[in-house]
């Protein structure tokens, strides 16, 4: 996922490293006995709430680097020496990408709890290289219509038509990210995979996405998408979902996100130790415990934004212990939950576009914003 001006998470960055430090450093002498582990991730993933149990556990320091988007953090890799990172943390459609580049460790599959997994998620496409393992799914969550209910319903939501709407002229947003804008278009223009297609299907998504801007109030990074939303200075947005829709709702917003009926897509997560890692043994226990019950039931309730998880007992200990976080997420055992959305194949994984480059779709974005 991607979130947030540099100014702000720089200044929330020096905010938490100063309470931190306070709280958990008591002493320079206990400070510079503990053991560092680098990460290099989305941020929100090495912040206290997020791994303050597992450097008690180990008596270690996660020291992060935050990237912003997949592209700066391939650049990252591609200039820093094979060790420098022992944990890299990814969005699923650029493991393979990694792989490939032989930024990552091979895993040992059986170093993990797949059988907590729940089955769809336990062989997830592109952390796997034929029968090698090389990333461990930590969370995932699902895109579709972010909507204010105060002025969009769920059942005006349940189709992408809704952003044709006249009611909803001049209150469309969009996540300035063409990825999830254009795979939810592509679900609505009928493409059954939706990052893969011809020639003929690319055009007509660029003309319907074109045909869209006179509905559309504007382009948002995170914090943009957060207020507006918030705020009603739009009232839909499409290709986002709980990890907006949820943070909101901790501030009392009244919004939603809505997987229509032509589909959502999935964003994924997951976390691999960095080749040449010098603390390899140590980055597989953080592999370990992220994806163990504990690891889990932090990975779904995280600050930054809230998400799906995929084991079971996560899925027991959520349901038990925040109900209503569970109730927003989809997680119940009973019909309807988020696995059966994946099992009716409502959900689509986004990945990177198969048949053009992803300059292609770079550039038409950029043009279309300017259109």
């Amino acid at each position: 996922m991607g979130f947030g001006n540099s100014v702000s998470r720089r200044g929330f960055l020096k905010g938490s490293a100063v309470v931190a430090g306070g709280l958990t450093m008591p002493s320079i002498v206990r400070a510079q006995s503990k053991t560092e582990l680098t990460m290099l991730a989305w941020y929100g993933q090495a912040e206290p709430d997020a791994v303050e149990e597992f450097e008690a556990l180990h008596n270690v320091k996660i020291v992060p680097k935050y990237y912003v988007g997949g592209e700066q953090m391939l650049a990252l890799l591609a200039q820093s020496p094979p060790g420098t990172y022992d944990l890299i943390h990814a969005d699923a459609e650029y493991v393979q990408q990694l792989r490939a580049a032989g930024f990552l460790e091979k895993l040992d599959p059986d170093d993990y709890p797949f059988d907590d997994y729940f089955p769809e998620l336990q062989k997830f496409p592109g952390h796997w290289h034929g029968e090698d393992l090389y990333a461990v799914l930590s969370r995932f969550g699902f895109l579709g219509i972010s909507h204010n209910l105060d002025a969009v319903s769920v059942a005006e939501a349940s189709s992408y038509k809704l952003l044709w709407n006249e009611k909803v002229k001049d209150k469309v947003g969009h996540f300035d990210w063409h990825l999830p804008n254009l795979g939810v278009l592509s679900l609505y223009n009928g493409n059954k995979a939706p990052f893969d297609i011809g020639d003929a299907e690319w055009k007509a998504l660029r003309d319907t996405t074109l045909s869209l801007k006179p509905q559309v109030r504007g382009f948002y990074d995170y914090g943009g998408v957060l207020s507006s939303l918030k705020s009603g200075e739009v009232t839909v947005m499409p290709g986002i979902g709980e990890w907006i829709t949820g943070v909101l709702r901790r501030d009392g917003a009244n919004v939603t996100t809505t997987i229509p009926e032509e589909g959502g897509l999935q964003f994924t997560e997951s976390f691999s130790i960095g080749k040449g890692s010098k603390k390899a043994e140590l980055a597989k226990k953080f592999l370990q415990y992220v994806s163990g019950p504990d690891g889990q039931f932090r990975q779904a309730t995280l600050n930054v934004f809230p998400a799906i998880i995929p084991t079971k007992s996560g899925w027991k200990r959520l349901i038990e212990e925040r109900p209503e976080d569970a109730k927003h997420l989809g997680i119940s055992f009973e019909p309807g939950n988020s696995i059966d959305l994946i099992r009716e194949g409502r959900i689509h994984i986004r990945q990177l576009p198969a048949q053009q480059s992803l300059e292609d779709w770079n550039d038409f974005w950029s043009a279309y914003k300017s259109a």
